[in-house]
């Protein structure tokens, strides 16, 4: 554990209290994905917040996420929605699934988010197919960290001009910077980052992110 982790916590429980505070759907579905045994990686409250705002500043309609775990962020993503807009929330693990659709039911979002089972490489063609490209104003990736290359694949197909494409967990303690890291994850991301890098359809950014989750990373990539 970095030795500055204390702070960066104190510093995210002020800001939650402060900026982003609680409330009963959000905590309700934290609860749940500890009591089922989900592993504790789901976005932090100001990072869930921040999926929010990105999402009303993009003013989506549509939204993907790559990546539901116990539906944390998905119920912050479908919040942002305008009246008529919807989620799709595309999940491997049965478990977290059945977690996740019940956190969203709580949240009275069953009619604005659907939660897909199945690996995300197997649903993402049958996505393609049913909604045609260019189907998504905003995508958020936040899966194994291993699928992350063909995932940017799959982002940019249902994508448009004017789509958003997070992706989350991208530094990696700083272990990216390394180009000699035999970390299978590592590598993965390492490459989604030159991919973005090469990409003549997009302009892109990443940010380094401090806090109860310890040091990662955002990356923000703008469909031209």
């Amino acid at each position: 554990m970095p030795k500055q982790q204390p702070q960066w916590t104190a510093v995210d429980d002020y800001l939650t209290q402060l900026v982003v505070q609680s409330d009963p759907a959000l905590d309700a579905a934290r609860a749940a994905s500890k009591e089922a045994g989900l592993p504790d990686i789901a976005v932090s409250p100001p990072q869930g917040k921040l999926l929010f705002l990105m999402a009303r500043l993009q003013r989506a309609k549509s939204i993907l996420e790559i990546g539901t775990l116990g539906g944390y962020s998905a119920i912050w993503l479908a919040r942002a929605l305008p009246p008529g807009g919807r989620l799709v929330t595309l999940e491997a693990d049965a478990k977290h699934a059945e977690v996740a659709r019940a956190s969203i039911a709580h949240a009275g979002l069953s009619e604005v988010a659907e939660v897909r089972l199945g690996r995300a490489l197997d649903t993402l063609p049958l996505l393609a197919k049913e909604r045609g490209d260019g189907s998504f104003d905003l995508i958020f990736i936040d899966a194994d960290k291993t699928g992350y290359p063909d995932y940017w694949g799959w982002a940019l197909r249902l994508s448009h001009p004017g789509s958003l494409i997070i992706a989350d967990n991208v530094v990696r303690d700083g272990a990216v910077a390394d180009a000699q890291s035999a970390d299978a994850n590592v590598r993965a991301v390492r490459r989604y980052h030159e991919l973005v890098a090469a990409e003549p359809r997009v302009t892109s950014t990443v940010i380094q992110t401090v806090g109860v989750k310890g040091y990662d990373g955002l990356s923000f990539a703008l469909v031209l």
